[in-house]
């Protein structure tokens, strides 16, 4: 067993109230209004984001601004991550108000030689339960890679879907990026701080967050399908989305009991997701 691979089974364990005030700030952030809640509301999906979130000292943080790796998160000696995708399953609604526990585990960590070097993938569960028992279920995919070889180096993309049935616009700019930043307490400096984005990680600009991209899917699949309830989502990054360029949020129904979901640029795809409703 590799040294990164002993970090395989370790466990971590947070606690925390869900709170409204979290909740709403997003919904200022990403749709510019709120619909107000209350104690006793069951949490909008994807919003346990907004809580569990790690409280590493100033001291701490990485070059990156990442806190440094080795603790729970396995050092990979690798100076880039990004959050790639992930599965949840919602076993029933967190309600504003309760105490929850998140108990998160490494379920497995894997390397590889890509087109751009080594990577390393991790792969975490986390288990949300508040009073009434297991309430989230998520798998999430870290991928951590080599520093940028050529700056701005061209991606492939694959072309999006041409056939959405429900469709936004969304214009992000370092503002709401900066807001989303101070919502998840996330200080990795690719989504705040352009002259480290540009000249060290090699991306042209600001990377909008992958799980702001996630969120705004599975928030369209909710509001276009009314009174149901969302039991599956999964997501998968493609391509990064940056400061200052629109994308359009779209999907369309799968024909069985869900949607499929995308994030598409002017290039093609940046991410792609389906839901599962009941």
């Amino acid at each position: 067993m590799s040294k990164i691979t002993e970090a395989i089974g370790r466990t971590r364990t947070t606690r925390d109230l869900i709170r409204v005030w979290p909740v709403e700030a997003l919904a200022l952030t990403l749709e510019d209004r709120i619909e107000p809640s209350r104690e006793g509301d069951s949490l909008p999906p994807l919003r346990h984001w907004l809580h569990f979130l790690p409280l590493d000292p100033l001291s701490q943080a990485g070059p990156d601004g990442h806190a440094r790796t080795g603790e729970f998160l396995p050092d990979t000696g690798l100076p880039r991550r990004m959050w790639a995708g992930g599965r949840l399953t919602f076993h029933r609604p967190l309600k504003i108000g309760e105490q929850a526990t998140r108990v998160s585990r490494i379920e497995n960590v894997e390397e590889k030689e890509g087109r751009s070097g080594r990577l390393v993938f991790v792969s975490v569960l986390h288990e949300i339960s508040g009073a009434d028992g297991l309430a989230i279920s998520e798998e999430q995919d870290i991928v951590y890679r080599e520093a940028p070889k050529i700056a701005g180096a061209a991606i492939r993309m694959q072309e999006a879907p041409s056939d959405p049935a429900w469709r936004r616009t969304v214009s992000p700019d370092p503002v709401m990026l900066f807001r989303y930043s101070a919502l998840t307490f996330n200080s990795h400096r690719i989504h705040y701080d352009h002259p480290y984005v540009t000249g060290v990680e090699g991306y042209p600009g600001l990377v909008v967050h992958g799980p702001l991209l996630a969120t705004l899917m599975a928030d369209l699949a909710c509001r276009e399908n009314p009174g149901r309830t969302l039991r599956h989502f999964s997501f998968r990054g493609m391509a990064p989305v940056f400061a200052g360029e629109a994308f359009e949020v779209a999907g369309k129904p799968d024909g069985k009991d869900g949607a499929e979901l995308w994030i598409a640029k002017p290039e093609g795809l940046a991410m792609q997701g389906r839901a599962e409703f009941t």
